[in-house]
Formats: structure tokens, sequence, C-alpha cells
């Protein structure tokens, strides 16, 4: 089961409440202003700034 639309419309980032969205793969979450990659796990992101990844541009 995949990440409903309704839940992405309501999700931000945790650390500076910006907009995230789904990326290519759809096992995660990004966010361009903190340049970090919320991981997806069992169909549940895990929205945890500890946990998140950075991602390279």
């Amino acid at each position: 089961m995949a990440i409903s639309q309704e839940l992405l419309d309501i999700l931000v980032c945790p650390k500076c409440k910006g907009e995230i969205y789904l990326n290519e793969t759809k096992d995660g979450l990004i966010c361009d202003a903190c340049k970090l990659l919320y991981e997806i796990r069992d169909d549940i992101p895990v929205m945890l700034i500890d946990e998140a990844k950075p991602i390279q541009e």
C-alpha cells in the first residue's frame, strides 16, 4: 500500500516546516530547503530529523 495523496498533502519537513515531496523511486520524501531525505519504511514515512539522510545535488 502506497502513501495516500491526502497524507502527502499535510506532511511537512519537521526541521524547517517546508514542503516535501515523494522522490522518483517512491521510497522517501525530500525537503529541498534542508537537503534531507526522509525514508519510507513499510509504507510509513519516518519523519525524524535524526533519521533523515542528507542528499547531494
